[in-house]
């Protein structure tokens, strides 16, 4: 079987890989084939971390949102409790926005949530 040596297309090939290999420490960012294994690994930590982001983002609104709450003496289960059954529909993330660009209106959303959370 004849020898295949690709020319150009196995050159591109490379230094697709070796490009975005770049900044890596060592023989990671210039040897191919540590490039290539370096890269897959972080695709994978990507992939995985796309998902965490959402979640690691909803820990925080809720965390900014029971922040504010006890200013108000109230707990945060309590407070989403109160604007369910006040009917308000927002989410955690608006919630956090309004509680930390606008605590005026923050306030007005316990006054909402208080009676029914009781």
């Amino acid at each position: 079987m004849p020898r295949v040596k690709r020319g150009p297309a196995g050159r591109t090939k490379r230094k697709k890989i070796l490009k975005r290999a770049e900044g890596f420490v060592g023989s990671a960012g210039n040897v191919l084939k540590m490039a290539r294994e370096y890269t897959q690994r972080a695709d994978r930590f990507a992939y995985r971390d796309r998902k965490q982001r959402k979640r690691h983002m909803r820990a925080l609104w809720q965390t900014r949102i029971n922040a504010a709450c006890r200013l108000h003496n109230l707990s945060y289960s309590k407070f989403i409790s109160g604007l369910k059954k006040a009917n308000i529909e927002l989410d955690r993330k608006i919630l956090s926005e309004i509680a930390i660009l606008h605590p005026d209106h923050f306030t007005r959303l316990v006054e909402f949530a208080r009676p029914q959370a009781a």
